[in-house]
Formats: structure tokens, sequence, C-alpha cells
């Protein structure tokens, strides 16, 4: 159960700071932060303190975090209408940023002659590319490596020194999964 995403929503919602909700349940912020991220479980007592403090029931956060999605499929069919916009990419992602943890995923849809930007911010991250459909060139540090259909690569994030562009003349379709 991610109760964690649960409240990091609704305080984000009520536009709460962590340090404000953290002192009117009487934790530290610390703390909040790891029961926000999953990293630690509140009490029972603390549980009841943080919603308090959000203003929201804890039964109600209970029940979305059991009716949070832990399973989700992206279908053929479902790419094949995407609506590219300006920028030349598509992305059409598993799970919603604050419900990820470890891993971001998505397939993307990416049209002849643009990128994907490069992910910013990221460290000690890995990210997988599967293309699916088309060919992808990736640029990495030095070289220049050519993906075709079916061909798949593993590589440490380096957000300044990495690039990913079709080259083709036809639309490529990936499947990307990076750590957070």
């Amino acid at each position: 159960m991610d109760l964690g995403s649960v409240l990091r929503i609704k305080r984000k919602e009520k536009k709460l700071t962590l340090k404000a909700v953290a002192e009117k349940a009487g934790i530290s912020e610390g703390f909040l932060s790891q029961i926000e991220n999953n990293v630690n479980s509140p009490s029972v007592d603390s549980l009841m303190n943080i919603c308090a403090a959000i203003g929201i029931e804890a039964s109600g956060v209970i029940k979305q975090a059991e009716k949070q999605e832990r399973l989700s499929v992206i279908r053929k069919g479902d790419l094949a209408d995407v609506d590219v916009p300006h920028t030349g990419f598509a992305t059409r992602r598993f799970f919603p940023p604050e419900t990820r943890r470890d891993i971001d995923s998505a397939v993307l849809v990416i049209e002849p002659g643009r990128g994907i930007p490069a992910r910013k911010g990221v460290r000690n991250s890995q990210e997988v590319l599967c293309v699916l459909k088309g060919s992808l060139e990736l640029m990495y540090e030095d070289q220049v490596i050519s993906l075709a259909q079916n061909d798949s690569a593993h590589f440490w994030s380096l957000s300044d020194r990495q690039k990913i562009t079709n080259r083709s003349k036809g639309q490529a379709v990936v499947l990307w999964v990076g750590t957070l």
C-alpha cells in the first residue's frame, strides 16, 4: 500500500509545506519526507496526526492508497492515433509521477528528425531503450550508436552528454525505462 504518495498529493493540493505539516503533526520534517517517499511507514498515531495536520481523514487516505493502480498496460492500438505535439515526440507513461518510486517508464513516439531531451538533475541513474518500431540514434559521450527495430541499449544517464534522435524517415516507437 502506497500511503506516502497519497499523503504527498493531499498535502500539495492544500498547498502545505513539509515543514508546516510536520510541525503541526509533531514529527520531524525528515520523517514526513521518508513517509511520503515510502522509505518509512507511520504508526497509526502518526498517520492520524499527519492527516489532521493536512485536514483530511485517515480512512480516505487508506481507501485511496488501496485503489491505486498496481498494473498498467499500453496496447499497440493505444499508439495508433497518438497526437504528436510540436516538440516532435509524445510520451505515454505507465504511472503518474506521484506513484513512481524506483523507476520511471514510458512508451515514446518520436517523429522523424526529432529527439527527446535528456533527463535533467538525475545522478547515478540508469536508462534502457528498446526500439519497438523504426530506428534511433543514441549519442552517448563521444559515441554514436544506431539502434534499429528490436535493438536495445542500457546505459548510465549522462544528462549533458547524451541525446536520442530519430534520424529515420518514419516514426519511431520506443520503450524507455529509467531509474529515479
